[in-house]
């Protein structure tokens, strides 16, 4: 076991307003889609109108780390094309250093099994929020290297496999609606109604009806201010137009009424109802449903209507208009300028009009449509729980791999241990040497004149025409005694975001770093 800390190396922080006219681009939390896991929508902006939290420096590989509630699993890899841009302070940028694999690392930190650990650690209520430093004080399973390559080599096999699974499941509602769609199509079309009988009647020709001969009444209920919350079961509701809109009844889809309001009786929603909106967008208005499971306490709104008939003819009626036919009648006749809201009149929906078969022909088609309703639904709860078994499976393999139950181990192989111990003393010397260079650039002597500051390392180098010194740089800059500890750290984060971007280059003379501007002759 090691942290985080020991496998990762240190990234830089940059102040982009330092440099006004370049276009940079940004991933915060908002950029990364932890469904996918992947940074998707990364934005863009003037260095000029950078926001305070873009200062880290993020490089292609890096594994970002989302400390804002962690459980989300904001978790993201930085692509090649994002290399050298920029994150936010809410987000911590894992460098892997040689002794991890870059993907052991990533699989490790999105794994059940890190973020049940690290999200105990949160504090906060609006904003529940790990600090870097517990992320990087986290620990993680070092296997040796060669095990580690094994492990993500097994784990891309199978999760790329459970991956192909869930993109063939998210196709399957889609085409359930689709399927709904012929099915009506077909069911309301004549060709189809002159052969929905079992006794090989001749029924080419039928008739229509006007719905307004078919509904015997329609109530409307009140419009009234409520409050915007589904009533608890001793307070009265009215629905809203979204309780009828998605197919089946939704109870939840109410507000409560003022406890002065009486409501008419006759407003009251029972089960077994035919209601429909008479208000909504152009492709929702005239949506239809048969109420099932309503408690007794809700009542009809002004935008949803009631549509009393013979028990017998409501689901033909509900089916037609759920299909296309029944839609274009609907749609054409529904008034309004706005897309956003329009109206169907008790007049207009009583002039729509509808196929209307024998009893026998309707008993039929409605009997097709249930059944073929009622068998897609069993699939559309199928697909679901198999996503969610897709989930539990990603988690399993995860687990499994850091275990050390997914890949056989060598024990010839190099420990992780003897790895990491060599990368620390590296970077231990690394660090002393680095402390060596400040303290040579924080106790320069040479005075600097009034004015003479320029505005950037570069400026500077570009001024120079040639090799420099570190603290003869450090002193065009206006860095001199006295100066705060986070200025100088500024100017070392600074140089190693130019060598990395290959702007600089650097050449040791005795005790001292020297600088030269990489001439464009050199690439």
């Amino acid at each position: 076991m090691a942290t985080l800390k020991s496998v990762v190396q240190p990234y830089e922080t940059v102040d982009p307003r330092r440099q006004p006219e370049r276009r940079f681009q940004y991933v915060d939390i908002s950029s990364i889609d932890n469904q996918l896991q992947k940074v998707t929508e990364p934005k863009e902006f003037f260095g000029r109108d950078a926001p305070s939290r873009a200062r880290r420096v993020v490089k292609n590989g890096d594994i970002l780390f989302a400390t804002v509630r962690a459980y989300l699993k904001n978790i993201a890899v930085v692509p090649e094309d994002l290399d050298g841009e920029l994150t936010s302070t809410g987000i911590v940028p894992l460098r892997p250093n040689n002794a991890i694999v870059p993907n052991y690392l990533f699989n490790w930190v999105r794994s059940d099994r890190f973020i049940t650990f690290i999200s105990k650690s949160q504090s906060g209520t609006l904003y529940p929020a790990v600090t870097e430093k517990q992320v990087l004080a986290a620990e993680i399973a070092i296997p040796p290297l060669a095990e580690q390559e094994r492990i993500v080599a097994k784990l891309d096999s199978l999760i790329s496999r459970t991956a192909y699974a869930r993109n063939a499941l998210d196709q399957i509602p889609a085409l359930i609606e689709k399927y709904k769609v012929c099915l009506l199509e077909k069911a309301f079309s004549q060709g189809n109604i002159s052969h929905a009988t079992t006794d090989g009647e001749d029924l080419k020709r039928y008739g229509k009806i006007l719905v307004g001969e078919l509904v015997e009444n329609i109530v409307a209920g009140k419009n009234l201010r409520c409050e915007e919350r589904p009533p608890s079961l001793d307070e009265r509701g009215v629905v809203k137009v979204s309780a009828v809109t998605w197919g089946k009844f939704d109870p939840f889809a109410s507000k409560t009424l003022p406890p002065t309001f009486e409501p008419s009786e006759k407003s009251r929603i029972r089960n077994g109802d035919l209601l429909i909106s008479r208000a909504n967008t152009l492709e929702l208005v005239g949506a239809v449903v048969v109420v099932e499971g309503c408690p007794e306490n809700l009542y009809l709104s002004d935008k949803v209507l009631r549509l009393e008939m013979p028990e017998d003819d409501k689901r033909w009626l509900m089916w037609f208009l759920r299909s296309p036919k029944g839609r274009k009648e609907i749609e054409a006749r529904a008034s309004g300028n706005q897309m956003s809201m329009r109206n169907l009149s008790q007049k207009q929906l009583r002039e729509i009009p509808l196929p209307w078969p024998p009893l026998k022909v309707r008993s039929e088609i409605i009997r097709r449509i249930d059944a073929a309703y009622a068998w897609l639904d069993r699939v559309s709860d199928e697909c679901i729980a198999a996503s969610k078994l897709l989930s539990e499976l990603d988690s399993s393999i995860l687990q499994a791999a850091f275990n050390g139950e997914l890949v056989p181990q060598d024990p010839h192989e190099e420990p992780a241990s003897t790895l990491i111990e060599r990368i620390r003393a590296e970077c231990e010397a690394r660090q002393a040497e680095l402390k060596s260079g400040r303290k040579l650039v924080a106790h320069s002597r040479i005075p600097t004149k009034k004015g003479a500051k320029m505005e950037n390392l570069i400026e500077v180098l570009k001024a120079t025409g040639d090799w420099v010194s570190t603290s003869e740089v450090a002193q065009a800059l206006g860095i001199s005694d006295g100066v705060t500890s986070d200025v100088v750290e500024e100017f070392y984060n600074n140089l190693r975001v130019h060598l990395l971007n290959g702007y600089i280059e650097v050449e040791r003379r005795g005790e001292e770093d020297w600088l030269r501007l990489i001439p464009i002759s050199e690439g």
